[in-house]
């Protein structure tokens, strides 16, 4: 403080002192300016959105939403987003569209509301969501989750040509890399015991058809496979000759196979 009154106490160091100041000045100008513009520059730059491609219709699920790619990206300027406006086809999942959506319409949080965990949100298309009728060993109630692939086969009692009217074993592999969509943890006791539910899986319309089928007339196993990473085989059949002789079925179940239209045993 007493430098700074000898300095005001003289004309040199009045200047001095006065060009001190004016030089902070004009720093904390330039940083001021240089943060407005960065500012500027990070509104003005553009952030893509999701802009619906067609019409969305009133209670469609997100998810059929993101699946079917209904949506177009287009860049706006952060100045201009609409608020809520969605960014990430991820953040549809478990909504459902609450009013119309139109072509062009910029799609925001407030076109979706929250669905309640329905499972007619992940189905899209052809797709259909059966329950299946298991016990704990053929279903694997208690181990198997939603979100969990399962290979399902069928068993039957075939009357093959050449049998002597005898019902004859097949297994089949009816459907490979099932979605579980629904499992509850545990059932209610069953025969012997045994535990049963419902297994909700993922299909198409004619793999329904096919799972119904098998279910009234045969047995049916869940097989549980990795989420992601195993890679699809060729659906054959299994019989006594495949299982306990390693041959393929082509003599008595002939018929059979071309009836199930399996393939050879793996």
């Amino acid at each position: 403080m007493q430098l700074v009154n000898r300095m005001l106490s003289t004309r040199r160091g009045t200047l001095v002192l006065g060009g001190i100041a004016a030089g902070m000045a004009a720093l904390v100008l330039m940083l001021y300016l240089d943060q407005y513009r960065s500012s500027v520059d990070a509104d003005a730059e553009p952030i893509s959105v999701l802009v619906a491609k067609t019409v969305i219709e009133k209670g469609m699920p997100g998810d059929v939403v993101g699946l079917k790619h209904l949506f177009d990206r287009e860049a706006v300027p952060q100045d201009q987003l609409k608020d809520g406006a969605i960014t990430d086809p991820d953040t549809l999942r478990g909504q459902i569209a609450a009013s119309d959506i139109y072509p062009g319409q910029p799609l925001t949080a407030a076109d979706f509301t929250p669905t309640g965990g329905s499972l007619g949100t992940r189905l899209a298309g052809k797709q259909r969501a059966i329950a299946v009728p298991v016990d704990s060993a053929h279903g694997l109630v208690g181990q198997v989750e939603a979100g969990d692939r399962v290979d399902v086969f069928a068993g039957f009692n075939v009357l093959a040509p050449g049998a002597g009217g005898q019902g004859q074993p097949v297994i089949k592999v009816l459907m490979q890399n099932a979605l579980v969509l629904q499992s509850p943890r545990a059932g209610g006791a069953g025969v012997g015991g045994a535990q049963e539910a419902n297994v909700v899986l993922r299909t198409t319309r004619d793999q329904a058809v096919e799972l119904a089928w098998a279910v009234d007339n045969g047995e049916v196993w869940l097989v549980l496979r990795p989420r992601a990473g195993a890679p699809p085989s060729r659906p054959g059949i299994a019989t006594a000759e495949s299982v306990l002789l390693g041959r393929k079925p082509v003599r008595v179940y002939g018929d059979v196979r071309r009836l199930l239209g399996g393939g050879g045993s793996r």
